[in-house]
């Protein structure tokens, strides 16, 4: 199953299956790529796929938003403000509108900062919603290019890596997932993995082959690697770690074969270089935006978490073959096997029973060596045992737990079931290989024509049964607009009912014009908002209205419609005579001028 040399291909030919993906320039001067016309298939079908196993996200793009009104609001006002701030202050970018007037407030979660270059486009409310929706239909299509590059530079075929592609981008687990733009936006693992392996000259089919060194690309995925852990630290840590590791690993085989061998082998000073600088980048971009959330820390120690989150979204065993409610082809049938998960959405973790068989068939008959079939089974193992957390063993150490007590900053990843991340991809490495083996057993000559059609047909039904896995039922409630109210309120602004989820829309609402508001909301609350919520309690009165304008407010929006059940309900009532502030009132929400 070697591949056979690329010298005498004609200039542009695209390499067969089993291959790197490579071309070579004429004259043999060696400036690898990928060609283009395999590679803008790819990213089409990759864009294609997204419309549709996303559907309906495009249908309203600027009045819906999938999955819920909690965490995919907050992250749309996320991408609008890392863009605003960037062309307006970017010396503020941490210290954004919301939580006034506390600081370092954009750090209180995963950023996105990766998508500044999104939330540039356009701007106001509406906009945000088409970012949001857009940005999610795009990391879908990132993942399966993501995962496709991979599969094919590890040496899988262009079924492998279609398969691998789509298994990945679309496993069922992710559906449990669909309000949180931050645990989707995984494409960056698979791509940077697929540079620099590239970049290396390495694949798991052939192993190591100077002769496919590329430096550029390896420059590129240090920082594509970079631009995944901007995304936020909840994937992007256990990618630095993953990283660090390879890197030690790999100096470890380097220094053991020139040892072995007693001449040095093949590593040129270019690649070191590109090594270095790209290296230099990733470390940081990885250190910068750790710093700053250390200072959040240093800032509201509350912010830490205890081991006690980690044990509480600890999956059993069974979460990982049971699919979250919103799968289409499982969510119903899965219902029972739900019912014994404490917290679905971080539980159930099915990857594709099509994938799971795929990947068992490919530790047997698989185009990559048995001892790399052997280290990708172990992966496998490894990231399940892992990703059990504290259910395994029963207190998770060694495991999950252990590295949440070791590695700096893993115990803030309080849900070890995002492990499955990496469990996923190894299986579709595995099942590339299986459906590689297969599509080359049918295009060997001596394989009659009837017999190769055959095998084509068939190579479609893993295809599409991994498609049909990733086919949704994710629920696109319609965004509440924001009230024309808050266009004649001053800033800093207090939003009434305070707390709770409505602060997560009031934050998208801000991002017409981006005024300070003292709500927000995150993964913890900064004291000051206890604080001001229970001095506003019986807001208006002498006490909140000194409160707040001691504090800096000069308005206060409230939404009498939103204030059943709340300290709040009936303020419509409330008397404002002899506070020395005037209220107006504009379609039914009051704005109060301090």
């Amino acid at each position: 199953m070697n591949a056979r040399s690329t010298d005498a291909r004609p200039t542009g030919e695209i390499a067969t299956p089993g291959e790197d993906s490579a071309v070579r320039e004429p004259g043999g001067r060696g400036r690898w790529r990928w060609p283009r016309p395999e590679w803008t298939w790819a990213t089409l079908a990759g864009l294609l796929l997204a419309v549709v196993l996303t559907w309906p996200t495009l249908r309203h793009p600027a009045s819906t938003i999938p999955g819920d009104l909690g965490d995919p609001t907050l992250q749309a006002w996320q991408i609008a403000w890392s863009g605003h701030a960037l062309l307006s202050d970017p010396a503020g970018l941490w210290h954004s509108n919301t939580f006034y007037p506390e600081r370092y407030t954009y750090a209180y979660s995963d950023t996105l900062l990766g998508y500044a270059p999104l939330g540039m486009l356009g701007s106001g409310f509406e906009a945000a919603v088409v970012r949001y929706n857009v940005a999610y239909v795009l990391l879908h299509a990132l993942a399966f290019v993501g995962a496709y590059a991979l599969a094919r530079q590890l040496g899988a075929g262009r079924w492998g890596g279609a398969v691998a592609g789509v298994a990945w981008a679309y496993g069922p687990w992710r559906l449990a997932h669909a309000g949180h733009l931050n645990i989707l936006s995984s494409g960056g693992i698979a791509l940077s993995m697929a540079m620099l392996a590239r970049g290396h000259g390495w694949s798991l089919r052939h192993g190591y082959r100077p002769e496919r060194r590329r430096p550029g690309w390896a420059v590129a995925g240090w920082l594509v690697a970079a631009w995944q852990v901007a995304l936020g630290f909840g994937i992007g840590l256990p990618l630095v770690y993953f990283l660090l590791a390879a890197a030690l690993l790999a100096a470890g085989c380097y220094g053991w074969s020139w040892w072995r061998r007693r001449e040095r082998p093949p590593f040129g000073r270019r690649l070191l270089l590109a090594d270095l600088v790209g290296g230099a980048a990733f470390g940081a971009v990885t250190l910068l935006l750790g710093l700053v959330y250390l200072r959040v820390v240093d800032l509201n120690p509350q912010a830490v978490r205890t081991l006690d989150w980690t044990k509480m979204f600890s999956p059993p065993l069974i979460g990982f073959v049971t699919a979250p409610a919103d799968s289409w082809l499982w969510g119903e049938r899965h219902a029972a096997a739900r019912e014994q998960l404490s917290w679905p959405p971080e539980m159930a973790l099915l990857p594709g029973m099509t994938l799971i068989g795929l990947a068992a068939a490919g530790l047997i008959v698989s185009v990559y060596p048995l001892r790399h079939r052997v280290a990708l089974g172990l992966g496998v193992l490894g990231t399940v045992l892992l990703g059990l957390g504290a259910t395994l063993g029963g207190d998770g150490d060694p495991g999950y737990l252990t590295l949440s007590t070791h590695l700096p900053g893993w115990d803030a990843l309080r849900t070890p079931g995002r492990m499955m991340h990496w469990t996923s991809l190894l299986l579709a490495v595995l099942a590339a290989g299986l459906v590689t083996a297969l599509a080359e057993s049918s295009g060997q000559p001596t394989t009659r024509r009837r017999s190769r059609v055959l095998t084509s047909v068939i190579l479609l039904v893993p295809l599409a049964l991994v498609t049909l896995e990733g086919v949704n039922r994710t629920p696109h409630p319609v965004v509440p607009r924001p009230p024309a109210a808050m266009r004649t309120a001053q800033e800093p602004i207090l939003m009434l009912p305070a707390g709770g989820a409505g602060d997560l829309t009031y934050m998208l609402w801000t991002t017409d014009g981006f005024p300070r508001v003292t709500n927000g909301l995150a993964g913890f609350e900064p004291a000051s908002q206890a604080q001001t919520r229970a001095a506003v309690a019986s807001f208006p009165d002498p006490g909140s209205v000194a409160y707040l304008r001691g504090i800096g407010v000069r308005s206060v929006v409230a939404v009498p419609s939103s204030a059943a059940g709340t300290p709040w309900e009936g303020i419509e009532a409330r008397p404002v005579d002899g506070l020395g502030i005037t209220r107006e009132e504009l379609d039914g929400v009051l704005v109060y001028h301090l």
